[in-house]
């Protein structure tokens, strides 16, 4: 497997402390990451997650509970399947209700660790 390091490794730690039967946004990722102006970056990192590394990004939605397009994570009907796995409600619109489902990152859980200390190790 390749070396994964810096802002996505960061971002593929984080992500992997989203609780099952919760998820978070591109936004509150960025934000707890140390720059909030990079929610795109976020799911740019996730677009680039390498096959077989356990980052569970179907947790990663918009920040009004839309799923990702058509291009992400097998689709929206793959990624709301995961989320029916468990127990995400969505709203009649086909949102997540975040209001029971959002988890919000603590900014400390996501400094980056020594490199000796990696998360991906």
């Amino acid at each position: 497997m390749e070396d994964i390091s810096g802002f996505n490794a960061r971002v593929y730690a984080l992500v992997r402390l989203v609780p099952e039967g919760k998820v978070t946004s591109y936004g509150a990722l960025a934000a707890a990451l140390g720059d909030p102006r990079k929610a795109r970056e976020v799911g740019w990192a996730l677009k680039a997650t390498p096959e077989g590394l356990d980052v569970p990004c179907h947790r990663v939605v918009n920040r009004e509970g839309a799923l990702s397009g058509g291009w992400a994570f097998g689709g929206p009907e793959v990624q709301r399947h995961l989320l029916e796995l468990e127990d995400v409600r969505f709203l009649p619109d086909g949102r997540v209700d975040m209001v029971r489902h959002f988890w919000r990152p603590e900014p400390a859980l996501s400094r980056p660790k020594p490199e000796s200390q990696s998360p991906l190790l």
